[in-house]
């Protein structure tokens, strides 16, 4: 197996092998684990550009598919694939998958997809999840969309090389025939949701820019909001930091974005955690699902909380460091490891019902938290993952290869 060095290198056999298979379908597509050690490999970019080929966008956001949803995940599994690899081909299916996910807004689809008016009387720029139930509501699942297109157009902004090039798929919605266009488009589509919505209506952050519901929401009014919410709007504002950042468009639109992340940041980090030293010697972390409680957070949104501060860690923007981070590590390693295909339904180590039922299977993203515990590494990875063998989970795939990669480029 060959490892590959050079993202250009990828980049155009990607797009080459993308524009041989553009229109032919491929069949039980898998994504190929070649090794849980050394560089990320072409083989395993290949099987990750091959799989996400059969995949199609959701056609809504009903019952939160760009959220936490399959394709919510496919989303964010590209842009790390994309992001280690440069593969083109990636690259133009996440595309694909934002030119679906923007024409899905409410205010820009036609009905049945769109034009609700929605709890706040207005038409406004939302993804709702639920059309059935009155008023529509929202609440932060709207981040998520955001935040796949913030983060498709600071992958493009960052690769200026990419800029001017056409993007192969003849701009279906008119959103812009190159790259480079197609991110300002995203930029705009993201901004706009922010400020026709989100931060006009759903947010209040009267507290210092702590994040709570707003009095008028119909969801969780007035309460804070839970942590893998915060991480969800995190997602959407950080990227579009960056991207404005890079852009040198709105300093001021930066400075907001970022103080609202960064005050997510701080409020975990100064009140919204018990630290402990668990059963291995190590400091470990409880949390809760919100302020301001600070415990027993479920199995299932306690794996979004990690992705989610991990996110922000990987950004460099937020002064979180690998030791503020490592005790989420050691919490899913110490503590909620019960043994072999077994882990607890909560973070403190207890196991409910539900949410905070255990599993036999490692939700991924606990997997990212390897990145702190090299330990742990193959250990984790081996729990669902094979040497050798193929995989249909895309979000443990993606997961698995971010963490292989940083591993590689930071060995001696």
């Amino acid at each position: 197996m060959i490892a590959f060095s050079m993202k250009q290198l990828v980049r155009t056999v990607g797009a080459a092998i993308c524009a041989m298979f553009v229109g032919v379908p491929v069949v039980d597509a898998q994504m190929m684990v070649d090794s849980f050690d050394g560089p990320v490999t072409v083989n395993e970019v290949a099987s990750f550009r091959t799989y996400v080929q059969t995949l199609t966008p959701a056609p809504d956001n009903l019952g939160n598919n760009w959220a936490q949803g399959h394709s919510g995940e496919q989303t964010k599994a590209m842009g790390l694939v994309y992001e280690i690899s440069g593969d083109t081909g990636v690259l133009n299916q996440m595309i694909r998958f934002c030119d679906a996910v923007l024409s899905e807004r409410n205010d820009l689809a036609p009905s049945p997809v769109g034009q609700y008016s929605i709890w706040t009387g207005r038409v406004d720029p939302v993804w709702p999840n639920n059309v059935s139930s009155m008023p529509i509501g929202t609440g932060g699942e709207q981040g998520d969309p955001i935040g796949h297109l913030g983060n498709c157009a600071r992958l493009i902004l960052t690769s200026s090389e990419m800029s001017d090039v056409v993007v192969p798929d003849g701009d279906p919605f008119g959103y812009g025939a190159t790259y480079g266009e197609r991110a300002l488009t995203y930029v705009w589509g993201a901004d706009s949701a922010l400020d026709g919505h989100v931060l006009l209506s759903l947010l209040d952050l009267s507290r210092q820019n702590q994040q709570y519901f707003s009095l008028d929401s119909p969801y969780m009014t007035g309460h804070a909001v839970p942590w893998n919410q915060q991480m969800m709007f995190n997602y959407a504002l950080q990227n579009l930091a960056a991207c404005h950042e890079v852009l040198g468009d709105d300093p001021d639109r930066v400075a907001r974005y970022d103080a609202i992340v960064q005050a997510s940041m701080d409020w975990f980090f100064t009140a919204g955690h018990i630290s402990y030293q668990d059963s291995a010697g190590n400091t470990a972390y409880n949390w809760a699902y919100a302020p301001p409680s600070v415990r027993g957070e479920d199995s299932n949104h306690g794996s979004l909380d990690a992705a989610g501060f991990y996110r922000a860690y990987v950004s460099g923007r937020y002064a979180l460091t690998a030791d503020m981070m490592t005790p989420f590590a050691n919490t899913f390693v110490d503590v909620m490891s019960l043994g072999p295909r077994h882990y607890a339904g909560r973070v403190d180590g207890t196991t409910g019902s539900g949410h905070a039922g255990a599993t036999t299977y490692i939700r991924s993203g606990y997997l990212l938290l390897a990145d702190f515990r090299p330990d742990a590494y193959r250990s984790m990875m081996a729990a669902d993952l094979t040497e050798g063998r193929t995989t249909g989970s895309i979000d443990q795939f993606s997961r698995f290869l971010w963490v292989k990669n940083r591993r590689a480029r930071l060995a001696p």
